[in-house]
């Protein structure tokens, strides 16, 4: 009696884990575009992701603690004789923030961590009537600079690995400890391809 039971269990279990394996994929983060543009001084990558931010999260930016992203991209020269060259890496760092005063939405962006002081100097600010107007700005990572065409290379397509992620340790340590193992916190989306060097238009 006590193998059938943990048998009809065992069934059930198995019978959740594809619908639930399924919804995570319909409904995780994913990179839905990404482009390679020349321009007359350089290379640039424009991307986009799509996810739902949790409420977990919004309750935490009402609360006026900021929360961070990181968009990375690399692009690699292949070769046919050894493993393939990496020839060009860059990162953004985004700060989204609540002001009570205003009540508006900041979102800061820089090509260094932005912790403290630090970053601030060399970053781009907006500012933003809702979240949700902040979001699309955040989901939209556009012109990210790879690089001189020189540094490149001409050739008619380009191997791209495109990551986003929540960056939570940038949260305050309270937050840290309490954000492990939940999968709220976990917005992370990766995409590689190859992609043709397009001109800007």
């Amino acid at each position: 009696m006590a193998a059938l039971l943990l048998a009809v269990v065992m069934v059930t279990l198995l019978g959740w884990l594809p619908l639930s394996a399924a919804a995570q994929g319909r409904n995780g983060p994913s990179v839905t575009q990404m482009r390679l543009e020349q321009a007359d001084d350089g290379v640039y990558l424009t991307a986009a992701v799509q996810f739902e931010l949790p409420s977990l999260v919004e309750e935490v930016l009402d609360k006026g603690i900021a929360i961070y992203f990181v968009a990375e991209a690399e692009v690699f020269q292949e070769r046919w004789y050894w493993t393939d060259r990496k020839v060009a890496q860059v990162t953004r760092h985004m700060r989204l923030a609540y002001q009570p005063l205003t009540r508006r939405w900041r979102l800061n962006v820089s090509p260094v961590p932005i912790t403290g002081t630090a970053g601030f100097g060399v970053s781009l600010n907006q500012n933003f009537d809702s979240l949700s107007d902040a979001m699309d700005a955040v989901k939209r990572v556009g012109r990210l600079r790879l690089g001189d065409l020189s540094d490149i290379g001409d050739e008619a397509q380009h191997q791209v690995v495109f990551r986003f992620r929540l960056d939570t340790s940038q949260l305050p340590r309270p937050f840290q400890i309490g954000v492990v193992g939940q999968a709220d916190w976990n917005i992370v989306a990766e995409r590689s391809a190859k992609l043709p060097l397009e001109k800007q238009r």
